[in-house]
């Protein structure tokens, strides 16, 4: 058995992490993924390629919508990303409930296609379960975390403005971008009206590198707006780019691509996990991995899966699971809510029209009291931008008039989207099927996750709240839209292996520590108390890099 001071089991935005902290402090890692391995511009296909250069201009031919009806609904998969996500016959799951599980596998994994909106949270949301009564109370608060957003931030190139806001800390931040003229004019009414923030977004683009940045190999974002393909400049954050090089500069870092985790192997007599069994997604050979600590950075739902089949004679059920609450709790963000409208004037202004952020309201509701029939917040992204040329408002035209007309654009328009927090329950919940398995033989998951009658509370709050502060604001034809989607398109599930205080009702410790395997450590998005309504990828950051120094620290006190 090949033997590391450390394994760390995914390699995307938290796992990067991880491995970066460890092999930093000089611990021997071995990164485990379970696909294929990707690097830093070779590897990107289509980064420099004109629409006209792709074989049906970007768009996707009916044989993979027919062939991939679930991957396909994902945001930004497009004949020019779609190698960076799965095709839907190699990796199969159990719906109970519709569920659109999202997935990327590869060196890097949903990190080369992450929306990129970096928001801390703050007391509100860490409080908030205690304070009104859903789930359980956090093992932390914002002080202990606020640290280690600061070391991520800096490293990661968060672009923002300090804007003050109590809901939505300000950090460490590069130059923020501009708003447009409509967007700045919203901001000054909700301000008039509603008492309500409207700000550039803290987005994690380099809109103005650091030295620390240019030594990761990283450069300025030229604002191209095609970061889903992978950015050859480095210009946004992910772990291909950025810690995993950074990792592999110490000589510590060994990275496994092909490496379908099975389970996680532990000891009854030395009462801690010895390592972690692998299954070579080629060859099918079984191997196993010895460490002094395991990181379980999978993403949400495959990290609950690991652990429900890390099953041994002291753990029956799953790995640590001596609560019986691994794989419940599972929550989600609800964005359904969306709407769009036209906006009069402001026809002699023009924009940079490739800016890669939007425009953030953060949440203002239910903030120091319960102020509506619903529990939790919502954040809405929005932006304002001009219209294409509007052939309708011209019509008849050819030949050069056509040509001299399209030169100008349209009229502005103005949009939002929700980004809701939901309410962790046991009912929401993932389980191993007992009868079917995947290629590898490890049991598929099924999905029992859904909506309840708070979520549909807080959509329909949204829209009205949203059409109302759109009309305030001058737009018109508002068209307001409810996509009733399912859960699982926000790609940000959460939970199955929550931290808690108490071992007879949560999974971790306050350092993401498995309170009854204290040498495993879970930082992704399984790890979540509750779902807040800030985007999570800035904090599973901060909890890898907070949970790798607290072990490193357990270890030379030869706790660990």
């Amino acid at each position: 058995m090949v033997s590391y001071d450390a394994i760390v089991i995914g390699s995307g935005i938290s796992g990067g992490w991880a491995a970066k902290e460890l092999c930093e402090k000089g611990l021997k890692t071995l990164v485990l993924e379970r696909g294929r391995n990707i690097e830093h511009i070779k590897d990107y296909p289509g980064y420099d390629r004109h629409p006209w250069q792709l074989p049906h201009r970007g768009r996707l031919p009916q044989s993979i919508l027919k062939e991939n009806p679930l991957i396909t609904k994902a945001a930004g998969y497009s004949e020019d990303t779609e190698h960076f996500f799965i095709r839907d016959q190699d990796h199969p799951y159990i719906q109970e409930k519709p569920f659109d599980w999202i997935r990327g596998y590869q060196v890097g994994g949903k990190s080369l296609t992450w929306g990129r909106s970096c928001q801390r949270w703050s007391d509100y949301d860490f409080n908030a379960p205690k304070k009104f009564g859903f789930g359980i109370d956090w093992p932390i608060r914002y002080e202990d975390i606020a640290p280690w957003y600061s070391h991520t931030e800096k490293f990661v190139g968060i672009c923002g403005n300090k804007d003050g806001v109590p809901s939505m800390p300000d950090g460490e931040f590069l130059p923020p971008y501009e708003l447009n003229c409509v967007e700045q004019h919203f901001k000054e009414v909700l301000w008039k009206e509603y008492n309500r923030y409207y700000v550039s977004g803290r987005w994690a683009h380099l809109s103005q590198p650091t030295e620390e940045h240019l030594q990761q190999g990283r450069g300025q974002c030229l604002n191209r707006n095609l970061c889903m393909r992978g950015c050859p400049f480095g210009g946004y954050f992910s772990s291909v780019t950025s810690t995993l090089p950074w990792a592999k500069k110490t000589g510590n870092l060994t990275l496994r691509p092909h490496s379908v985790v099975h389970s996680i192997i532990y000891d009854k007599d030395k009462k801690k996990a010895t390592g972690v069994r692998v299954i070579d997604a080629v060859s099918k050979e079984v191997i196993d991995y010895s460490a002094r600590l395991i990181f379980v950075n999978a993403s949400a739902l495959n990290s609950n899966l690991i652990l429900l089949n890390s099953k041994s004679e002291r753990f029956p059920d799953g790995l640590g699971n001596d609560s019986g609450v691994l794989g419940k709790y599972i929550g989600f963000h609800n964005y359904r809510g969306y709407m769009n409208g036209a906006v009069k004037g402001f026809t002699d202004k023009y924009y940079t029209p490739g800016r890669p952020v939007e425009c953030v309201i953060p949440n203002f509701r239910n903030l120091d009291r319960q102020d509506t029939d619903f529990i939790g917040g919502y954040t809405i992204f929005s932006g304002a931008y001009r219209e294409r040329f509007n052939s309708d408002a011209h019509p008849g035209l050819i030949g050069a008039s056509l040509k001299e007309a399209i030169t100008e654009p349209g009229g502005w328009r103005v949009y939002m989207y929700m980004q809701g927090e939901t309410i962790p329950k046991e009912a929401n919940r993932v389980y191993l099927s007992a009868d079917k398995k995947d290629q590898w033989g490890i049991p598929l998951l099924v999905t029992d996750v859904g909506y309840d009658d708070n979520d549909e509370k807080m959509v329909n709050d949204f829209l009205t709240q949203g059409k109302d502060m759109m009309e305030k604001a001058g737009a018109y034809d508002v068209f307001v839209n409810d996509s009733k989607q399912p859960p699982g398109l926000d790609i940000h599930e959460m939970g199955g292996i929550r931290m808690g205080h108490d071992p007879k009702t949560s999974m971790l410790n306050a350092f993401n520590q498995v309170h009854a395997c204290p040498n495993v450590f879970v930082t992704d998005g399984a790890c979540m108390t509750s779902t807040g309504n800030q985007s999570p990828s800035i904090l599973y950051m901060a909890f890898a890099a907070r949970a790798a120094n607290h072990a490193v620290e357990e270890m030379k006190r030869g706790n660990l």
